[in-house]
């Protein structure tokens, strides 16, 4: 059975590879940390991918569809891959902050030093300012209004166009965050002059 064939294969194999890179390179202890923030990176990558994905190639594609009068239409995005994308979106969402909490309390920086912006702290909480204000937008502005426009909830042909509105405005608010929080992220551990 190839394990390509599915994606839990593909994910599963992947980890196995990933215990055998360690194992071969001879690691004999683990390092708590570096596996929270390995987690933290890989979760990371699937919510921020998936947000660019949805900006940068689902919306404009969808309008296209909508303007393209003898073409498909976007009824194949909207019902079969919007929702399983956004499925992926929140869930990694979740994940990303729990595993970022979990790299702050084990690297010793602490959850209440980051947000509170303690000295030693101030990148990495804003960073995670950012991270946890995204983390808002996706359940509390973009999903509840995305279940609107996708037809998953009723709504009304207004209510459709006013969520419309407010998922564009905090999905795009995120990609907007999302770049100065990644330099938080990144420039806390790895030296970047500030």
């Amino acid at each position: 059975m190839n394990p390509l064939t599915s994606i839990w294969g593909t994910i599963i194999s992947g980890f196995i590879l990933a215990v055998l890179i360690v194992l071969g390179l001879g690691v004999s202890e683990v390092n708590l940390w570096g596996i929270e923030v390995w987690a933290h990176v890989l979760v990371g990558i699937t919510w921020i991918g998936l947000l660019y994905y949805f900006n940068f190639v689902q919306t404009p594609a969808v309008g296209a569809a909508l303007a393209d009068k003898d073409g498909p239409g976007p009824a194949a995005i909207n019902k079969y891959v919007a929702p399983l994308a956004l499925v992926w979106f929140r869930w990694a969402a979740v994940a990303t902050w729990l595993t970022g909490a979990a790299a702050l309390e084990t690297m010793g920086v602490g959850i209440v030093n980051a947000f509170t912006l303690a000295e030693g702290a101030q990148v990495i909480g804003i960073g995670a300012w950012l991270g946890t204000i995204m983390l808002f937008n996706v359940w509390v502005l973009i999903w509840p209004n995305q279940k609107k426009i996708l037809g998953m909830v009723q709504a009304s042909p207004d209510e459709i166009a006013g969520a419309k509105k407010v998922a564009l405005m905090a999905s795009r608010t995120n990609t907007l965050l999302s770049i100065p929080m990644l330099m938080c992220m990144t420039g806390h551990m790895h030296g970047l002059p500030f």
